[in-house]
């Protein structure tokens, strides 16, 4: 078990990383992914943070659950829910230092790649959500989250508020639900490690929750170039094994 107040400060970032998150739109569990591979490793970070993210995207999803649009989750799970079982079984054979360094380049992609994504008018076919689902589904068994990737393609699809929210969180369930199975299969994720995911699942609720709440008075643009230094700085340390 690990010290009561590391224990309450990991709990402070997990709530800080979630309003951040519901503020300005940044994956939270990419915000913690160094945070908790600092604190546990890698090797035992990605199943902690795989439940966390279940937890959350089960609870974005029961809060516009009547509009998801239930043809598309059911392309995207098709393609992911396979993928994602022999990206889980990849990292569960991976050595934990190249986990560490995974990680740390897998954070440092989502900066460009968020920004690359953001001011383009891109479409996209229903069909397109299968192979999206299974390379989706692939990188997040891999590096246990995908973070704000995932987001552009479900809005190029047409889907927006509710819709969007309600369907993108079932797609990314399924993914993190078949992860902790095969995780739980291999004892990667034990008894301790599901306690720890589930208490982080809840502090991310709860920090989106604020974030919707603070961020009109904050200006939003400096606030994610603040994020993502931390996020290059992290990311940078860890491919270099620091």
């Amino acid at each position: 078990m690990i010290e009561p107040l590391l224990w309450l400060a990991l709990l402070t970032a997990a709530l800080l990383a979630g309003t951040i998150g519901g503020v300005v739109g940044v994956g939270s569990a990419v915000i913690l992914l160094p945070v908790w591979a600092y604190a546990f490793g890698a090797a035992q970070a990605v199943p902690i943070l795989t439940v966390a993210a279940l937890i959350g995207n089960l609870s974005r999803a029961a809060f516009s659950w009547a509009e998801t649009d239930w043809c598309a989750v059911r392309i995207y799970v098709l393609g992911a829910v396979p993928a994602a079982d022999v990206g889980a079984l990849i990292f569960i054979e991976l050595d934990a230092t190249l986990i560490h360094r995974m990680l740390g380049a897998f954070i440092l992609a989502t900066i460009p790649a968020r920004r690359w994504a953001t001011p383009r008018d891109m479409r996209s076919e229903r069909w397109h959500l299968l192979p999206l689902g299974a390379f989706m589904g692939l990188l997040s068994g891999m590096v246990g989250t995908v973070g704000p990737i995932n987001a552009p393609f479900f809005l190029a699809y047409g889907l927006v508020k509710g819709a969007y929210l309600a369907t993108e969180a079932l797609g990314a369930t399924a993914v993190h639900l078949t992860k902790s199975i095969v995780y739980g299969r291999s004892a990667a994720l034990d008894p301790e490690t599901l306690t720890y995911g589930i208490a982080i699942g809840v502090a991310l609720i709860a920090g989106s929750w604020l974030g919707k709440r603070i961020v009109v008075r904050l200006d939003t643009p400096a606030f994610v170039r603040t994020v993502e230094v931390l996020l290059a700085v992290s990311g940078i340390l860890m491919v270099l094994g620091i």
